[in-house]
């Protein structure tokens, strides 16, 4: 557990970190509606960049021209009845940047040094004010190492295959094979990557949701915060 200095509002920041197909995202959301927090999904971040590099035919070997073409890029995150809506320069792309074929390079956008400078500057901006839960996979040790609850997700690759298995429209053309492939290359991609992998932080609550639902996930996370801000009031 991080340090537990909460603001004067009583409120904290919750870093959610794990592995792809964790279900960081859904829990996330969920956390921040229960605790009435803001949510912030740093991987849409990642995508909506990478989404703009491939339709730009930027290829992520062009750094120079990523962090070119990345300065001028406003990303927004709005709240949505359904989740989050995900702006980039003004357009809706939250559904676009789910697409396999940026899942499948967001990594090496992810792996470029400024890019993540850039947007670990905004993420910090966004969490200032405290009462933010943001997830990714550097939340807890590089982006909100300060962060008063830290929680680390993970699930075995055949149970995260099977949640994005469950979430495919007939249309995508993927078999739970397939799947089980991407996310276990994945894993090997942002662990291994030279600027800020995938670890759990020293002082996170590792958290195995292999045989967990959704609720169960969010009611351990909250209590976590409940404990945590009881703690702090004393």
């Amino acid at each position: 557990m991080a340090s537990q200095n909460t603001s004067d509002n009583g409120k904290m920041n919750v870093a959610i970190d794990g592995p792809a197909g964790a279900g960081k995202s859904t829990v996330a959301r969920l956390v921040a509606e229960e605790l009435g927090y803001i949510y912030v999904d740093t991987g849409a971040m990642y995508r909506a960049v990478s989404l703009h590099m491939i339709r730009e035919n930027i290829p992520p070997d062009d750094m120079i021209q990523v962090l070119q073409e990345a300065q001028d890029l406003v990303i927004e995150l709005q709240p949505d009845r359904g989740g989050q809506k995900v702006f980039c320069n003004g357009k809706d792309v939250t559904s676009a940047i789910r697409s396999r074929e940026v899942t499948g390079i967001v990594s090496r956008y992810a792996q470029i040094e400024g890019l993540r400078t850039q947007l670990v500057n905004t993420q910090r901006q966004m969490a200032l004010r405290k009462g933010v839960v943001m997830d990714g996979r550097d939340i807890g040790t590089t982006v909100l190492p300060d962060a008063e609850v830290k929680i680390f997700m993970t699930a075995s690759v055949q149970e995260r295959a099977l949640r994005r298995f469950k979430e495919l429209e007939p249309s995508d053309d993927l078999t739970l094979e397939q799947l089980e492939r991407d996310i276990a290359t994945r894993d090997k991609l942002d662990e291994n990557r030279e600027v800020s992998p995938l670890r759990c932080a020293e002082d996170a609550i590792v958290l195995d949701t292999t045989k967990m639902n959704i609720r169960e996930v969010v009611d351990k996370i909250v209590s976590y915060c409940t404990m945590v801000r009881g703690e702090s009031s004393l």
